[in-house]
């Protein structure tokens, strides 16, 4: 599934110390991965599940006391968590809005020869009513993302007082952007329905690749020096990643 699929970096895996098990909590079994070393007791809850560090020698009726001493936060926390993964399949019409880097687009639709254009933050598509208007929307989006992800390449290739690369868009479904060792970057087109700061880091990260095809110190402090607040973006990312309307 795609929006299971997208994401900048994946997660890693559990360390070989963090070992899963089972507790009832309000009537439902919770599954959670217990890692022991941990300098006091706390929980984590996010993509991953339901995470517990203990102290070494802490007894497992101690920590699974402190869970459940929190039941009714871990439910309500996984609910959410349910909920906010689910896609966000959306129907293509007359008055439809989209998120639009740190704004909204809103749809129109009108008689037409199965034509695109933009209006300030209006998207007007111009259809037969035979059309398929989620591709008609994609397209005219594409177009979008192409003209603000141009532009924000050459402000970072700028910074670095480097030529500006060929830049084109991607569908990918495992990737926010590439470098190629041939100096193209690739970013994914659906950036446009994410805020600007989340978009300028993908594209600062890909432009470090210019300098550094990896991912050293030396590659973040490159990033750094462009883009400062990387860490920060880096990790809202990876949790808008479920906001992203499918078309």
């Amino acid at each position: 599934m795609f929006i299971e699929q997208l994401k900048l970096f994946r997660l890693p895996s559990p360390p070989p110390e963090a070992r899963t098990r089972h507790l009832l909590i309000g009537g439902r079994i919770v599954d959670y991965r217990l890692k022991s070393g941990a300098t006091r007791l706390s929980m984590t809850i996010d993509e991953r599940g339901l995470r517990i560090g203990a102290p070494h020698r802490l007894p497992l009726t101690e920590i699974e006391a402190f869970v459940h001493g929190h039941g009714d936060w871990v439910l309500k926390k996984l609910a959410e968590l349910a909920h906010a993964t689910q896609p966000r399949h959306v129907t293509v019409k007359d008055g439809l809005r989209l998120p639009l880097l740190d704004g909204e687009a809103e749809v129109r639709v009108l008689p037409g020869a199965n034509r695109v254009r933009w209006v300030g933050d209006t998207l007007v598509l111009a259809a037969r009513p035979e059309a398929d208007l989620a591709r008609l929307a994609v397209r005219a989006l594409q177009q979008r993302a192409l003209a603000h992800f141009g532009e924000r390449l050459a402000h970072f290739t700028g910074r670095l007082e480097i030529a500006v690369p060929k830049l084109s868009l991607s569908s990918a479904q495992t990737r926010w952007g590439s470098c190629s060792r041939h100096g193209g970057i690739r970013v994914n087109w659906r950036l446009i329905h994410l805020p600007t700061q989340l978009g300028d880091y993908v594209v600062a990260h890909e432009v470090a690749h210019l300098l550094e095809m990896n991912h050293s110190k030396r590659f973040w402090a490159v990033v750094e020096s462009i883009y400062p607040d990387w860490k920060a973006a880096r990790g809202e990312l990876k949790q808008r990643t479920t906001s992203l309307p499918i078309l």
